[in-house]
């Protein structure tokens, strides 16, 4: 099983990614077959091709992040952190929960994140 410290590792630079990363740089933080389900109820994707086209959508978009919380239990983590997104001259805001799953390597093989429409923000 991974370290506390490894998966404690992998979701700090899981949440700086997502704000700065390219979508090949999270994809390195997934297993081979893992699946993602952003929201949960919106379908699940799975393996690296399905999780990159995922993540393509917000490579070229101006974000910031900040992880709020984190808790590590076993090979699971959980944790709230907030994305901002510049939308033209407004800011997107998002607060999600995350619940991945981990591999004896840390690398991720399975990610929930918990959040609806209704979480959305704009200012």
């Amino acid at each position: 099983m991974a370290t506390e410290q490894a998966i404690e590792d992998v979701v700090r630079r899981y949440v700086e990614l997502v704000a700065t990363g390219k979508p090949d740089e999270i994809v390195a933080l997934y297993s081979a077959e893992a699946t993602l389900e952003d929201p949960v109820g919106s379908g699940v994707r799975q393996g690296h091709a399905a999780i990159r086209e995922f993540y393509q959508v917000i490579e070229n978009m101006e974000q910031e992040s900040e992880l709020l919380t984190l808790r590590v239990a076993g090979n699971r983590a959980a944790f709230h952190f907030s994305l901002l997104t510049k939308v033209g001259d407004k800011q997107m805001a998002l607060s999600p929960i995350d619940v991945m799953e981990f591999d004896e390597d840390a690398k991720i093989t399975k990610m929930q994140a918990f959040w609806n429409q209704s979480d959305l923000s704009f200012t």
